[in-house]
């Protein structure tokens, strides 16, 4: 019997130490698809894989096949297994998916949305980023960002070319992790070289095969840009704690708990929180005394709770549009952390 594993991968950062000392290490576990959605949290069916070291986009290797013992069925059976998605944070995505950061022109890892600074900045070009059709919603493909790094390697064997490269990842938003040491040593190779271009270009072709130790180019790019079964740019799933509730929520809470203590009617939004129902809060409770006097530490439990009442406890503290802000978060929160689906055939229709 063949067995079809499907694979939800995740990597982040964490310290290697017991002291609050940063001793920067990188941990990889995996988890079972097949699983109900209860399970993940279970810590038997999450899978650990290593911590290291070594980079990211060095511990990622292809799923492969596995044979093993079916105590049900008493027969030995094959487990194919691959990549569904790849559930990190925003950073880690990024790096999975060779994009370049946010001070990028095209900052995106999912589709070509973004431009110049200027245009950004204009009312036309701000709007463009939110929208899913024409040049902005064009998806991101595995050929073009594998192009563009072998690019970077080709204007890396020219004299003077620190600059444009530095240019082509500011640009274009592609920068491989893996194969960025490799690129660096060539330029800072050709660097002061008083030769002709040609000698130039030959010297550091020869340095850079020397530098890949008999492997080709593409051994050394990150591997998910050519990994069977998944495309890292569509398969990097937005990481939505840190997207919203750490990010949208949090800075909205703070704008919102200053207005309120510079009219200094916190002591009222206390009194509403207090007298909220909570029964029906998919969420911990919400404990006012702490959540008023620790306002700026709070974690994302109590955002996605106060996402969920805020338009109801600041009705009359402040303005409108401050309400109606809270409004659409709290409509946003609903849509992303939708937990059950009571009809599952009406659903799949």
């Amino acid at each position: 019997m063949v067995y079809a594993v499907p694979l939800i991968i995740f990597m982040d950062n964490v310290s290697g130490n017991i002291s609050k000392q940063w001793n920067k290490h990188f941990v990889m576990y995996m988890s079972n698809a097949n699983l109900w959605h209860e399970m993940f949290d279970w810590e038997f069916f999450v899978w650990f894989i290593t911590l290291s070291h070594a980079s990211p986009m060095e511990l990622m290797h292809h799923p492969h096949w596995e044979f093993t013992w079916d105590s049900w069925d008493q027969e030995e059976v094959m487990l194919v297994l691959y990549a569904l998605f790849l559930g990190e944070d925003n950073p880690m995505q990024a790096k999975e998916c060779s994009q370049g950061g946010l001070n990028c022109n095209y900052y995106c890892q999912t589709c070509h949305t973004g431009g110049l600074k200027e245009y950004k900045e204009l009312e036309a070009g701000y709007c463009s980023l939110f929208k899913v059709e024409g040049a902005p919603g064009i998806p991101c493909t595995l050929g073009g960002t594998l192009g563009e790094i072998k690019n970077q390697f080709k204007m890396a064997v020219l004299s003077g070319v620190s600059m444009k490269i530095q240019l082509s990842v500011l640009s274009v938003g592609v920068c491989d992790s893996l194969s960025l040491s490799i690129l660096n040593m060539v330029v800072e190779m050709g660097k002061n070289r008083v030769l002709q271009e040609s000698q130039i270009k030959a010297m550091l072709e020869k340095e850079l095969t020397e530098l890949l130790s008999g492997k080709d180019l593409d051994d050394m790019l990150n591997p998910l840009l050519d990994m069977e079964g998944i495309n890292t740019h569509m398969d990097t799933p937005t990481e939505i704690l840190h997207t919203i509730l750490l990010g949208i929520v949090k800075y909205f809470w703070g704008q919102t708990m200053h207005l309120m203590e510079k009219v200094k009617l916190l002591h009222l939004f206390q009194s509403h929180l207090d007298s909220i129902e909570h029964d029906a809060l998919n969420a911990p409770n919400l404990d006012p005394d702490y959540i008023c006097h620790y306002e700026g530490t709070l974690i994302g439990k109590h955002f996605k709770s106060l996402a969920q009442v805020m338009p109801f406890i600041i009705h009359d503290l402040v303005p409108q549009t401050v309400i109606d802000g809270w409004t659409t978060i709290r409509e946003l929160v609903v849509l992303l952390w939708h937990m059950k689906i009571k009809d599952l055939e009406a659903y799949l229709v």
